[in-house]
């Protein structure tokens, strides 16, 4: 007999956060929330390294961006700190000589090394990085990137000028990367000290250089599970693939109708791949009135369509932390749109079902548990 454990869905929307309770059998499933109610909650996530602890970032158009943490996994949240922002009872502003990098939005959570349990990184707009040691009660900025030589000739994409992607090598703790709307993605070989761009070969339809050093509006990167020098790239102009840890990006997308869109994932049952959801560049909606996800399959170097011709017709969209899969067997794939319908497979792709509840429009959906996911 399988035991069934709980497996978690973790949904930020335009109108607060949300729970969806379920198990490994991926079957029913139950939904808490909305927390943070009214907020734009660009992340939800859980810490691994202490289950059941989940961290938002929250938006609001009358408090201003916010940051919260729960322990017990969001039945409770307790406010914590942001770079830069007034916190507590009185509120006071910083006066560390820190307020020199702004903050309109919160971006993105990281986590930190295993052997640091209290470690996070946030990514901000305007675009800079952020390190606490204290899970987020203070921060402190990481000059390296935010000081760079080449922010001069970083641009806000339409979602202003976002740090939005952190990934941490698994196989080299010390080597990061950040994806920053628009000024494309930089590496770290030191732990964030310093910083080199890594866009060779990535086109920008939008600036007069074709091919320019910064300047590229990437939406989303991913390591491959199985190798993580095989990196695969979303940008606004096109889907890419690296095999030599960013040195190079080759453009993999062409045979597609569009190879615009925001989204990717990948999983570690699923390995030699990726997951993408190609939208039509002037709607920002799925082509041809129908969901649709790809498999691009890097040995073969082929995209497969997982969803059956006019399954889920409708106009859907999605915003770029909103496509996650999990490390169950087969693979789960799970789809949040901007319509607030949660899309997900249990089968690795072979069937699609819905989640039956109406959400706010989905920003940000990750898997927590259980596993390596939390």
């Amino acid at each position: 007999m399988v035991t069934e454990r709980p497996l978690r869905l973790l949904l930020g929307t335009r109108k607060g956060s949300f729970v969806v309770d379920g198990t490994t059998a991926r079957r029913r499933w139950s939904v808490r929330g909305p927390f943070h109610p009214g907020g734009d909650v660009f992340q939800t996530i859980s810490d691994p390294r202490a289950p059941g602890t989940l961290y938002a970032v929250v938006n609001n158009s009358f408090w201003g961006p916010m940051f919260f943490r729960s322990t017990d996994w969001g039945r409770r949240w307790k406010e914590a700190a942001l770079p830069n922002m007034p916190r507590g009872k009185d509120r006071p502003m910083p006066t560390d000589g820190t307020a020199k990098y702004p903050v309109v939005n919160g971006w993105q959570i990281a986590m930190g090394p295993d052997d640091e349990p209290g470690s996070l990184l946030l990514g901000i707009d305007p675009a800079s990085l952020w390190r606490s040691s204290d899970r987020g009660d203070s921060w402190a900025p990481v000059p390296g990137l935010n000081d760079h030589p080449t922010r001069p000739k970083w641009n806000p994409g339409a979602g202003g000028m976002c740090l939005h992607t952190i990934l941490r090598d698994p196989t080299e703790p010390r080597r990061l990367y950040v994806g920053i709307s628009a000024a494309g993605v930089f590496r770290s070989e030191d732990d964030g000290a310093t910083w080199t761009p890594k866009n060779r070969g990535v086109a920008v339809s939008f600036m007069p250089e074709r091919h320019p050093e910064v300047g590229q509006c990437v939406h989303k990167i991913t390591f491959e599970p199985s190798d993580p020098s095989t990196l695969y790239r979303q940008d606004h102009d096109g889907i890419y693939v690296s095999h030599d840890r960013g040195d190079r990006w080759v453009r993999v997308g062409r045979p597609l109708p569009h190879d615009f869109g925001f989204v990717v994932a990948t999983s570690p049952t699923a390995p030699g791949g990726a997951y993408f959801v190609p939208l039509e560049p002037r709607s920002r909606t799925t082509w041809d009135g129908q969901f649709q996800l790809y498999r691009w399959e890097d040995g073969p170097r082929r995209f497969r369509p997982l969803v059956p011709k006019g399954a889920f017709p409708g106009a859907h969209g999605t915003h770029r932390d909103a496509l996650a899969a999990d490390d169950l067997t087969p693979t789960g794939i799970y789809l949040g749109t901007t319509t607030g319908r949660v899309l997900y497979s249990p089968s690795g792709g072979r069937s699609w079902r819905e989640i039956p509840y109406a959400f706010p429009a989905i920003h940000s959906l990750t898997v927590a548990g259980p596993g390596p996911a939390g």
